[in-house]
């Protein structure tokens, strides 16, 4: 099963950068996410995971995640990064405006425009020339429900299409292309550009507000560096 975007969701994508993709997941294929991940219970800020077999078929280009992102990237789509987060009362932070900047890869290999290098849980992370992000998708896979009092995530719309933004600009170009709210319910996908500038507060009802985020890319990598992938 494919998803296929009418030309409001296409028009949407591009002109803001996101998309809202509700009920994506029926009942029955977000227990068996949440089944999948119940072993990976979120760490203070988030479990970047890898070597989950039991994700393999959501985020597979057929699955019920990954099939979102092959619409917009194609066939050749597959995921390189998954983090699981959960903001409870004794996890419940803030994340400041800001643009994904780095990837995940199986080893280190100095190549030409890529770095600075960092270790995040453990996995190898570079900051690729912004091409590389340009041509990737994330999405936000939400298990519970996730109104204004429950952190959603804030986008800057357009934002995308703006480049790397150096972080001094960050809040004059965030006030000129103000903020969409990215409010969600269980079994909905956000799927936005992952150059996108977002944000989050702390939630004021703290509960649980699980979300798997996922990137995608149907992009190889240059001078041997592999995706690690999920």
């Amino acid at each position: 099963m494919t998803v296929e975007f009418s030309s409001l969701q296409k028009s949407r994508f591009a002109d803001a950068g996101a998309v809202h993709l509700p009920a994506s997941l029926d009942a029955s294929a977000l227990r068996g996410l949440i089944a999948a991940l119940s072993g990976h219970a979120p760490a203070q800020a988030g479990t970047r995971l890898h070597g989950v077999a039991a994700l393999t078929p959501f985020l597979a280009n057929d699955g019920p995640v990954g099939r979102a992102a092959a619409a917009v990237l194609g066939d050749a789509t597959r995921p390189v990064r998954a983090v699981y987060f959960d903001k409870t009362a004794q996890a419940n932070w803030a994340v400041p405006w800001h643009q994904d900047r780095t990837i995940v890869v199986r080893d280190r290999i100095e190549v030409a425009g890529f770095g600075p290098w960092t270790i995040k849980g453990g996995l190898e992370h570079v900051a690729p020339p912004y091409e590389v992000l340009a041509r990737m998708v994330t999405l936000r896979v939400h298990l519970d429900a996730v109104p204004d009092g429950n952190a959603p995530l804030l986008i800057a719309p357009g934002s995308h299409r703006l480049g790397r933004i150096p972080e001094a600009d960050v809040p004059v170009v965030v006030a000129r292309c103000g903020t969409a709210v990215c409010r969600a319910e269980p079994g909905d996908i956000w799927l936005y550009a992952t150059p996108i500038l977002h944000a989050s507060e702390p939630s004021v009802q703290p509960g649980h507000r699980r979300v798997l985020q996922v990137d995608f890319t149907a992009d190889e990598l240059p001078g041997g560096l592999i995706w690690l992938g999920v």
